[in-house]
């Protein structure tokens, strides 16, 4: 079997199930040499779950100065200088410290309330489109206001401007997938308006500060050091890139996982406690990152393979999550009660997600509220749309079953 040829990561039909050809090359090739394409240049891929969380702990050796994907300088291609997420330590340890001033557990825990009360006013509407006989979108009517509303307000983003955060992060998706096209560059436009934006948003902090986050990293200091502009911006960024998509297909895929297992889903029914460790399962299960790439700075040895300096190297975070080494011999399987002492559904290391608590509650929350309003409710997966992607696994539409 030559599962070179089925393992491309633009191939719709592996985006659609990339489960059976990780577990091969988990099996047979577990530090995989990839060719190339004509979209993408040759690159190397970990697929075991010791190799990724190793790797991903080891910045001195697998950095992430050289961008996240296995495109060649994708960060000069969209014309931007390194966010967090593409330094590496000390600087990135530095930055992060003092972002962590702004972004605190006890200012994420503080939103529960108002992202319950929103998750309650969006299944009224639900309920509502339902009752007049229309196609409930799970994930547009659903699943992504969520993120969207709650990245907005926590941002101290007005109302009247959240729906600019869908065209953004469409383009950064069309980017992705295109392989940083000239085609795609040349629409980018929505990149440049997105930080016009948060600049002016940022500026405005300084002159009239205000108690939301980026009031709060405006004024954020550490040993006497302050977060630049840039270095605000680039938060932003990651925020609305990173934590906005990515928290909407984990609400998804975990209804999606649930509808697809009954006997599960009435455990959570029964024992709604469950429910923020189910999340964490279904993120195993589906990460909404399924890889992010690293680059080697010196000639690096994994599982016996040695990897040269200068290649890029794509943690497959969704592969590893279904490690059988790892999670046993039901790694393929939903179990809500599985205790989960680490996953890389948030990678791991230096750059463990710095959102993954905002990510939790999100997610806890509106499956909470979702399964008490709608118990039975499930999805069409015939009309369902994905998204393509190499990097991360979501939907553009998938029309709910089951509501009432």
């Amino acid at each position: 079997m030559q599962m070179t040829e089925v393992y491309d990561p633009f191939d719709p039909a592996f985006q659609a199930d990339p489960y059976p050809a990780y577990a091969w090359l988990r099996e047979h090739d577990p530090v995989h040499h990839h060719a190339g394409t004509s979209i993408a240049p040759s690159f190397w891929a970990l697929t075991r779950f010791d190799d990724v969380w190793d790797a991903v702990r080891r910045p001195e050796d697998f950095s992430s100065a050289s961008g996240l994907t296995f495109y060649r300088d994708e960060i000069g291609q969209l014309g931007l200088a390194p966010t967090i997420v593409m330094l590496d330590p000390p600087i990135q340890t530095q930055l992060r410290g003092l972002i962590g001033r702004g972004f605190t557990p006890k200012r994420i825990a503080a939103l529960e309330g108002d992202i319950r009360r929103f998750a309650r006013e969006r299944l009224a509407e639900v309920a509502e489109k339902a009752a007049a006989g229309e196609i409930v979108d799970l994930h547009q009517d659903y699943s992504t206001t969520i993120p969207t509303y709650v990245l907005a307000s926590l941002l101290g983003v007005p109302a009247a401007d959240r729906a600019r955060f869908d065209p953004w992060v469409s383009t950064l998706t069309a980017l992705q997938e295109s392989g940083f096209s000239s085609a795609a560059l040349a629409g980018a436009e929505a990149v440049t308006e997105m930080f016009e934006y948060f600049a002016a948003l940022i500026q405005d902090r300084r002159e009239h500060p205000t108690d939301d986050l980026v009031g709060a990293l405006v004024n954020a200091e550490v040993d006497g050091q302050r977060l630049s502009d840039w270095d605000i911006l680039g938060f932003c960024f990651v925020m609305v890139a990173g934590g906005n998509d990515t928290t909407g297909s984990l609400i998804s895929h975990s209804v999606m996982l649930l509808g697809a297992d009954p006997d599960q889903r009435s455990l959570l029914l029964e024992d709604p406690s469950l429910i923020g460790n189910a999340a964490m399962e279904c993120l195993r299960l589906e990460s909404s990152v399924q890889a992010l790439a690293r680059t080697t700075t010196r000639d690096v040895t994994v599982a016996g393979t040695t990897i040269p300096k200068g290649e890029k190297v794509l943690m497959l975070f969704g592969s590893a999550n279904r490690d059988e080494k790892e999670f046993g011999a039901t790694a393929d399987r939903l179990d809500v009660r599985r205790l989960i002492p680490r996953q890389l559904g948030f990678s791991s290391g230096p750059h463990f997600c710095v959102g993954n608590h905002l990510a939790r509650l999100q997610a806890t929350v509106a499956l909470q509220e979702l399964l008490a309003a709608q118990p039975q409710i499930g999805v069409d997966l015939t009309a369902a749309q994905r998204h393509q992607s190499a990097f991360t696994r979501g939907w553009i539409t998938l029309p709910a079953t089951g509501v009432q």
